[in-house]
């Protein structure tokens, strides 16, 4: 199929981009210029990652570059969001979750565009926050566009649950939240989640559906991530346990401090998404039971978190995870 991939420079959307090429995909990514950036040449990591895809430079939250320089007049089958914002704060949320999304739809129904696969979130099952209420307005608008469409809602991320590696590194404490057992998540790989996001164009199983997927295994605590962590590194334990509620004195705070002072209200956001993360399990949400079920959370691919621990130990790396830092 010819595929139109937004949200290529990500990782999931590199490994996305990846993975609909090896499938014999014909991928176009849009790529928004940058500083220093005009060209594949000038990112010598970025084009190993879409070696194989053509890559055209425009910003696709804009309604003319899109259709100017992203569809071009030519004809595509399918399209590949894993565009995001990148804070998850209101105003990002609502203009790329949400508005953005709004304008791929429309240019991709003039383009005759038969089918999208949208990266979502498992969150948006209990939207406490405006960024899954933005990712759910858009979910659906998508769902009433008269595409075939695939939504995807992936559990929790290598990357973000990489954080506090180079923290036990230093011989500093695992941070946990409560006991460190108050939430649980099936982890996916960048690389097994854009398998199988590029996988729904060829799965008529995965047609017209809401898809929760995690990764391989059994679900995962923090307690258990630390854990594994100090055996993998040879040393004794040491935890910090830190009160949820002290997560609420931060939100209350900031959130009357943000009456007057703007970016306080931005960090009181921030110390909320922080929280949702801190108690609220990446699992499928069984709505008539009220709890999280890990038995009927999905699993996919084939690498485990504990696999990467491995690696980034032994290659002395960690993942950039950039605005998606939590501590």
């Amino acid at each position: 199929m010819r595929v139109l991939l937004l949200g290529a420079t990500g990782t999931i959307g590199m490994a996305t981009a990846r993975a609909l090429v090896r499938r014999g995909h014909s991928v176009v990514c849009l790529i928004r210029p940058r500083q220093g950036l005009a060209s594949l040449e000038a990112d010598p990591h970025l084009a190993v990652c879409l070696a194989g895809a053509t890559v055209r430079w425009g910003d696709a939250t804009d309604v003319v570059s899109l259709s100017r320089d992203g569809f071009a007049d030519e004809s595509f089958d399918a399209v590949v969001s894993c565009m995001a914002s990148r804070t998850g704060l209101p105003k990002d949320a609502w203009r790329v979750d949400h508005q953005a999304h709004l304008v791929v739809l429309e240019a991709a129904k003039a383009a005759r565009v038969r089918h999208f696969v949208l990266l979502s979130a498992i969150c948006v099952q209990k939207p406490l926050l405006v960024f899954q209420q933005a990712k759910l307005a858009f979910e659906s608008a998508l769902m009433a566009s008269g595409l075939v469409y695939s939504i995807v809602r992936p559990t929790a991320f290598f990357k973000s649950l990489s954080g506090q590696i180079q923290r036990v590194k230093d011989g500093k404490p695992f941070l946990l939240f409560g006991d460190g057992e108050l939430t649980a998540c099936k982890p996916i790989s960048d690389d097994d989640l854009g398998d199988y996001l590029a996988g729904c164009l060829d799965e008529e199983s995965r047609h017209n559906q809401i898809l929760p997927i995690g990764g391989p295994g059994s679900a995962i605590t923090p307690l258990q991530q630390g854990e594994y962590l100090f055996k993998l590194l040879g040393l004794k334990p040491r935890f910090k346990n830190v009160p949820v509620g002290f997560l609420d004195l931060i939100i209350v705070v900031l959130s009357w401090v943000g009456n007057i002072w703007p970016r306080a209200a931005d960090k009181a956001e921030l110390a909320k998404i922080g929280r949702y993360y801190a108690t609220e399990s990446m699992l499928v949400w069984d709505a008539a039971l009220g709890r999280y079920d890990a038995e009927a959370t999905p699993s996919y691919g084939t690498q485990t978190l504990f696999e990467a621990y491995e690696a980034w130990v032994k290659d002395g790396g960690v993942p950039v995870r950039g605005d998606h830092a939590v501590f």
